[in-house]
């Protein structure tokens, strides 16, 4: 795969190569873990930040606040990745190049199935996507993003040890937040798909790209199927608490 693609993508490395560093987050080498955790909320960022010892804030520019501290004595960096595929992508790329090898999308999504209720975790097998920006990547060809088995398995077992409600299967990363309507739930959840987020496609299908594992736990913030609000960061705040220390602990095991 990863010969099939290159050159498609020798454009990019040549320009990454000539600008040397990454253009948004400021950090420098080092100062990022190779054990990332990405969200797409600033304020989630900082809750998880002070889940860890010593952390570090290493980089504010942009809003991207990234912090790196240390869980049970392991460097992990946690890292605000915006909304949608192109904002995630820079963010994704930016931290490779800064020398993460393993990164898990802690994330909101909204549930397709009437029986999934808010605070239950989805995590993800796969993602759809129908936007533009692995279109951008992988130019006349197809890709299907899935995330690593090592760390899907892992983030299961660890959802289990922290008491986690979780339901497992594919997701719909969308490019259009407010797009989502009865009509938009009936064709997805129809051929398979539990839930809808915006970012996993992008971390997925670049994870495979640039041979780093990746996976995802996805907080439920609404169920679409039954029409309920969304509800905010606050509400979720103990909801994210379980889910990070499930995640922190799946990276632990990950094999680099």
């Amino acid at each position: 795969m990863q010969s099939f693609y290159k050159p498609a993508l020798s454009i990019l490395w040549l320009s990454t190569d000539m600008i040397g560093q990454p253009q948004h987050i400021k950090s420098a080498k080092g100062e990022v873990a190779e054990r990332v955790v990405v969200a797409g909320d600033p304020a989630r960022v900082v809750q998880l930040s002070r889940m860890l010892e010593r952390p570090k804030l290493v980089n504010e520019n942009r809003g991207f606040l990234t912090y790196t501290g240390y869980f049970n004595g392991t460097p992990i960096t946690v890292s605000c990745h915006g909304v949608g595929g192109p904002s995630s992508a820079i963010v994704f790329e930016e931290l490779v190049m800064l020398g993460a090898k393993v990164v898990v999308r802690l994330g909101t999504t909204g549930a397709f199935l009437k029986h999934m209720k808010i605070g239950e975790v989805v995590i993800p097998t796969g993602a759809a996507y129908l936007g533009g920006t692995l279109a951008q990547y992988v130019p006349d060809a197809h890709i299907t993003p899935v995330p690593s088995f090592d760390v899907t398995n892992e983030l299961v077992n660890t959802a289990r040890e922290e008491g986690l409600t979780y339901h497992i299967g594919p997701v719909f990363s969308s490019d259009a937040f407010y797009a989502e309507d009865p009509e938009f739930v009936k064709r997805w959840s129809s051929k398979g798909y539990i839930s809808v987020e915006m970012e996993c496609a992008t971390l997925f299908g670049l994870g495979m790209l640039r041979g780093v594992k990746t996976g995802a736990m996805l907080l439920i913030s609404d169920n679409l199927a039954e029409m309920t609000p969304m509800v905010n960061a606050e509400y979720l705040k103990p909801y994210v608490e379980k889910a990070g220390r499930a995640v922190f602990k799946a990276l632990l095991r990950i094999k680099l």
